[in-house]
Order: structure tokens, then C-alpha cells, then sequence
């Protein structure tokens, strides 16, 4: 594995275990997977024994109290075999790390040991139909009833909800306090009132399930509510600027892969009687592609470093992701042209990674609003 800046002998061991892995265990499922479009929960014992169903959390909480680098490293190796997968665990981080950021101890003692150890998976409502990118929009409310809080409305593109064991939701207690009245709650995915659709179809990461969720007089206990009333906003701001390293992670592993494959292409593969890999114009674009993969390397490694230290961790995770999710969309494609016809088939994964990285321009906060985050960490406003 590549000794990059500010990654240790420790993370890049525990990455290359990973890597293994996800070489002899996921790379193998992964085509079939996205063929029957099954969900890849199929593999969550084994993700669990090698610790990463809880990298995101520190050893108090079930974690094996790895670094956020040894956490990025191990989620570029699961890519790299099957963005699903890389997916739907990002996915559970986006839930245990609202429950880790909001919640108090006897919160993280009561969800996290269990979905650190797979036992529990977990799941992050946010987006609602009409809501798109900005959270403050919500229209799911949640009133207080006595010791309850009563939740209605609707949730979409519900990453695990159909498999998952809680959710955390984002509801407006104070509709007219704006981003001010949002409060996050940890809610059971078998309580009562809670209807989940059949999982989308998708374009890519088909077996990493999306739904569509419905909540009508859902009863969630006052207990449930992490932090203060008002303060969901705030959350889920501090666990999208993680989840967007998820992502770089995500666009990065695929990247890797679509590289590798394009330079096993154009070594094995001749043109009246030349080797692609003799011509100029093909030497190029390869040239491109391992450019814009360092380029991402380096913001997310730069994001890593500035993690926890405020308004600048915001600005560099938006950056990483941002970067990463474009720059993978050019690697895909381009690798898928170096085989010629032979990339369009389905019998190759070419085809699947450009589909696979599509999403990444869009989940956790599409490219529009990466950028508007990036500006006005440079000239301020609102």
C-alpha cells in the first residue's frame, strides 16, 4: 500500500487487511449483487469481525478506536471491490455518528456497542421528497405529548431503512423557528406508524437499498430526542461534514479500481499490431486520470488533518467531497473506453463503476451545494 502523507504504519495495516478482504470476500459478490440487486447486509457478520460496522466509534462505544485516516483507508479498500457495500456502511456511520455528535452517554451506550458490533443496523433520516438539499425545509414534525413526541410525514432515499434496527430522524418541533426548530430522535425502525417502501430502483450501488419512509403518529419517548430541542440542525451539520470523507472515500476506491483496469487494458491490448500502451494520446489520458486520483488524495488527506477544528473542517470536507465525486465520474469513463466494445458488456465491472459513481455527485450534499458550502468559506455570507 502507498505510504501517503499523515497516514501511519497502524492505519495503512489495518487498510491492507481490509483490502484482503475485500478482495477475497466482496469483488466476487459484488457483480452478482448488482445484477439481482440483493442487499449487500449479506455481509455483515463479516464486516463486523474485521471492526468496520463501528470504525467510526471510539472503543467506549464498541469501536475499535481506530484514527478517521485508518477509517478512510479501510472504506477506499471496501470501494474498490463494491461500492454498495462502502455505501450502506456509510450510511450506518451517518447514524451512529448522530447518535455519537447529539447524543448523550446513556444514548450511546443504548444503540452504539450493538450496531458497532453489526448486531444493530443503523439509518439516517433526512432528506424528505420535496426537501432535496437543505434541511431546513423539512416538513416532517414532531409534536410533544406528554412523555412522547408524535411524528408525521415522510422521508425518501432512505439508505437501510428497510433493514435497519433504528433511525435517526430529523423533524421540525418548532416549525417556525426555521433550521433553529429541528430536533433529531433516535426511532426504532418496528415502531408503530412507521411504513417503509420497497426498495428504489436504482441506477448504481443497487445493493445498497434506498426507500422511501412514512411516519404517521409515530410515538417516539422524550428520551429518544438527541440533545436539546432545536438542535437537530446542528447535528446533522457536524455528521454531513464527516460523512462527505465517507464519499471521497466511496469516489476515490472506485477510482483506484477504474484505474487499475484501464491499465491492465492498455497493456494487454493491441491496435494493428501496436500496444495501447505505446501511444501517446492513450499514455494521456492515463496521465489524467492518476492526476485527478492524487488531486483527491490530497484534499482528503488535507481534510483529515483539519478534522475537529471548525468552520475550516467544513470547508476542506466540502472540498474533498466535491472534488473526488467529479474527478471519479472522468476516471470511470474514460477506463471504460480503453477496452473498447468489450467495456459495454456487463461480463466486466467497467460499466458498473461509471454507474456506481453517479451517486456521488448527488448523496451528502449534491456538487451545486459543495460549491455554495466552499464559497462562502471564502467570502463569507450567509
Amino acid at each position: 500500500m502507498t505510504e501517503r502523507p499523515g497516514t501511519t504504519a497502524a492505519d495503512r495495516a489495518l487498510a491492507e487487511s481490509v483490502a484482503r478482504f475485500a478482495a477475497g470476500v466482496l469483488a466476487p459478490a459484488a457483480a452478482e449483487l448488482d445484477e439481482s440487486g440483493a442487499s449487500c447486509t449479506c455481509h455483515l457478520p463479516r464486516l463486523a469481525e474485521l471492526g468496520l460496522m463501528g470504525m467510526n466509534l471510539p472503543e467506549r462505544w464498541g469501536g475499535p478506536g481506530v484514527s478517521p485516516v485508518a477509517t478512510f483507508l479501510a472504506l477506499v479498500e471496501v470501494s474498490k471491490a463494491c461500492a454498495s457495500t462502502s455505501s450502506m456502511i456509510g450510511a450506518h456511520y451517518l447514524g451512529t455518528d448522530a447518535v455519537l455528535i447529539g447524543g448523550s452517554d446513556e444514548q450511546r451506550a443504548r444503540w452504539l456497542p450493538g450496531a458497532a458490533a453489526g448486531e444493530r443496523l443503523a439509518g439516517f433520516a433526512l432528506t424528505e421528497p420535496t426537501g432535496g438539499s437543505h434541511p431546513a425545509d423539512l416538513r416532517t414534525h414532531a409534536k410533544r405529548q406528554g412523555g412522547d413526541f408524535v411524528l408525521d410525514g415522510a422521508k425518501q432515499f432512505i439508505s437501510n431503512a428497510g433493514e435497519a434496527a433504528f433511525l435517526v430522524v430529523f423533524a421540525k418541533t418548532d416549525p417556525a423557528a426555521g433550521a433553529r426548530g429541528v430536533s433529531a430522535f433516535v426511532v426504532e425502525r418496528d415502531a408503530p406508524g412507521i411504513s417503509v417502501s420497497r426498495p428504489e430502483r436504482l441506477m448504481g450501488i443497487r445493493s445498497a437499498h434506498a426507500f422511501a419512509v412514512t411516519f404517521d403518529g409515530v410515538r417516539v419517548p422524550a428520551a429518544n430526542r438527541l440533545g436539546e430541542e432545536g438542535a437537530g440542525f446542528r447535528i446533522a451539520m457536524k455528521v454531513l461534514d464527516n460523512s462527505r470523507l465517507d464519499v471521497a472515500a466511496t469516489a476515490i476506491g472506485i477510482a483506484e479500481a477504474a484505474l487499475a483496469a484501464a491499465v491492465h487494458w492498455t497493456r494487454e491490448r493491441t491496435v494493428a499490431g501496436e500496444p495501447l500502451a505505446g501511444r501517446q494520446g492513450v499514455q494521456w489520458m492515463i496521465a489524467d486520470m492518476k492526476t485527478r486520483l492524487e488531486a483527491s488524495w490530497a484534499l482528503a488527506l488535507q481534510a483529515l488533518a483539519l478534522r475537529g477544528q471548525g468552520p475550516a473542517y467544513t470547508q476542506a470536507s466540502a472540498m474533498a467531497k466535491l472534488h473526488a465525486s467529479e474527478m471519479v465520474a472522468f476516471v470511470a469513463d474514460t477506463a471504460w473506453q480503453r477496452p473498447g466494445g468489450y467495456g459495454y458488456p456487463r461480463e466486466l465491472p467497467l460499466e458498473r463503476y461509471v454507474r456506481d459513481a453517479r451517486i456521488l455527485r448527488i448523496y451528502e450534499g449534491a456538487s451545486e451545494i459543495q460549491r455554495t458550502v466552499i464559497a462562502r468559506g471564502v467570502i463569507g455570507g450567509r
